[in-house]
Order: C-alpha cells, then sequence, then structure tokens
C-alpha cells in the first residue's frame, strides 16, 4: 500500500497517509478493543473498591455466560439466527447480482441500483419501523393475503423469528449484492458462452463457472452479512417478540440497565471472537484470502 502511495502522492505525502492511518487504527480500533478486554476480566466493583484487594483479574464475567442458560441459549440462537440470515441474503442477492451484471442493459442496471440505494437513505430504524407496520396484526400485508383470499383471519408476522429474519435481509442486502456484482462483473462472458456451446445447462454454468469466479465477492458479502446480523440491536429490538431475543439486547442490558460494564465487556467480546470465527470458517470454505476479499 505504501508503495501506490508513494508512486501517486510522493514520499513525505504517502508517509503522512500511512501515519495518520495508523494513528487512527491504534486510537479507534486498538485501544478501545483492549479496553474492553481488560474491562471484561475485571470484577463489577464500587468505585472505593476499584484498586482494592477485590479488584482482580478474573474469567468469572465470561463463566456467567455459560452457567446462565437462558443467555446461553440466546447466545446459541444468535449465531445460528445470523447464519440463517446470510443464507436468505445470499439467496435473495445472487440472482439479482447476475441480473445486474450480466443479463441487464446499463440503464436498466443503473436504474435498478438506484432503486436498492435510494431507501437506504432513510435512517436504519426508520426503515425498520416501516416493516412494523407492514408486518402488523393488522397492517397492510395482511389486509391483502386476506383480500385475496389466500388467509381467513390475520397472521402475528412479529410472534417469532419471522419478521427479524425480513427485516435484517432487508436492512443487509445492500452489503451482499455489491460484492457479488462486482465479483460477477468481472467474469469474462466468453467464458459463459462456452460453457453454454458445450452443452451446460444454467445451474451447471453457476456452479462451475460464475461460482468459482465470484467466491471472494460471495465471501466478503457473507462475512459482512453475517457480523451485522449479529451485532444488529434494532432490529431483533423492533421486529422481535419476548421469545426472540437477540444477544445484542443481552449486551446492551448488562451496559446501559444493569450498569455492569464488566460483564457487558465480556459478552461482547465473546461476540467479537464469534464474527473473526466465522470470517476465518468463510475464508477457509471459499478458500480465499484477505488480499482476495479486499479486492
Amino acid at each position: 500500500m505504501f508503495r501506490q502511495l508513494r508512486a501517486r502522492f510522493g514520499g513525505p505525502l504517502a508517509m503522512a497517509i500511512v501515519t495518520l492511518l495508523g494513528i487512527w487504527l491504534i486510537v479507534m480500533v486498538t485501544l478501545p478493543q483492549l479496553q474492553m478486554i481488560e474491562y471484561s476480566l475485571r470484577p463489577n466493583l464500587l468505585p472505593a473498591q476499584i484498586g482494592g484487594p477485590d479488584d482482580r483479574l478474573t474469567l468469572a464475567n465470561y463463566a456467567t455466560l455459560f452457567n446462565n442458560d437462558i443467555h446461553r441459549t440466546i447466545f446459541f440462537k444468535t449465531i445460528w439466527s445470523s447464519v440463517l440470515v446470510t443464507l436468505l441474503t445470499l439467496a435473495v442477492s445472487y440472482p439479482l447480482a447476475w441480473y445486474l451484471a450480466k443479463v441487464a442493459t446499463p440503464r436498466q442496471a443503473a436504474l435498478c441500483i438506484l432503486l436498492l440505494i435510494i431507501p437506504f437513505w432513510i435512517n436504519e430504524i426508520l426503515r425498520t419501523y416501516s416493516w412494523f407496520i407492514i408486518l402488523a396484526f393488522r397492517g397492510p400485508l395482511n389486509e391483502v393475503l386476506m383480500m385475496l383470499g389466500l388467509i381467513d383471519r390475520p397472521i402475528r408476522f412479529l410472534s417469532g423469528n419471522g419478521g427479524v429474519m425480513v427485516g435484517m435481509v432487508y436492512a443487509y442486502i445492500l452489503f451482499m449484492v455489491f460484492p457479488v456484482y462486482n465479483a460477477i462483473e468481472s467474469l469474462d462472458d466468453n467464458q459463459v458462452r462456452a460453457a453454454r456451446d458445450l452443452g451446460a445447462g444454467t445451474v451447471r454454468t453457476h456452479r462451475r463457472i460464475v461460482i468459482p469466479h465470484a467466491k471472494p465477492g460471495i465471501a466478503t458479502g457473507c462475512i459482512m452479512t453475517f457480523m451485522l446480523a449479529a451485532g444488529s440491536y434494532a432490529v431483533p429490538a423492533l421486529l422481535g417478540s419476548p421469545g426472540s431475543r437477540w444477544f445484542t439486547q443481552i449486551i446492551y442490558n448488562w451496559f446501559f440497565e444493569g450498569g455492569n460494564w464488566n460483564q457487558g465487556a465480556a459478552y461482547a467480546f465473546l461476540l467479537l471472537v464469534l464474527c473473526i470465527g466465522f470470517m476465518s470458517l468463510i475464508m477457509k470454505i471459499f478458500k480465499v484470502g484477505l488480499g482476495d476479499i479486499g479486492k
């Protein structure tokens, strides 16, 4: 990176940019994470007790998760639900990315991308509230389904995880569409034509040609979607029911309602480790490196 910056801006300016970037990474990323780890390894004490004999390093905050059946269940449910959100988002985004990259004309692709982006000019909470209205017991979706005769009585879409799934797929679809679109767009059309000339059907062409080429984009989209879904608070809080709590809601309660920042830091760090582990797993499954994802 430094060589590229030096070739473009010259040595002194490139060094200044790298230095500022390093300072930003240390101050805004590294130090807060280290502070969170340090918090997570200490007990929740009164101000007068800090620095005393009871203020010592301990793993008790981490043990709380494994000793609390409810929190442990919510933690693993969040993992599974985030994976499901990622798969659903990929299933919706892949055909759309293929259409934008290889089927649509430049004008059609530009219009579709604009239509995708415009709703995201609005705050995420407001967009989530719109889904709350749509999926409400007496909301437009139930009214349309009853008008068409598909259901006899309204369905409580917001009573389980269904509303959360729909809201998250909608909230994070752009983070899956654009990486996959960028990867597919770089595919040489002659490879697809050659596969079809040799008798390969649509499914086989995508399985043997398109998907292997788009692996970096798919991996990037899956990583970003999973991390955003696992760390989401607004969507499950607004569209979920008491029985569909997300792990981030537990973390929020520790920090802002329970006043136990040490316990909240331990839970937050476990969630961070989970996201890093998922990222490593996806990179191993798709056999891509950080350089491939960065492209």
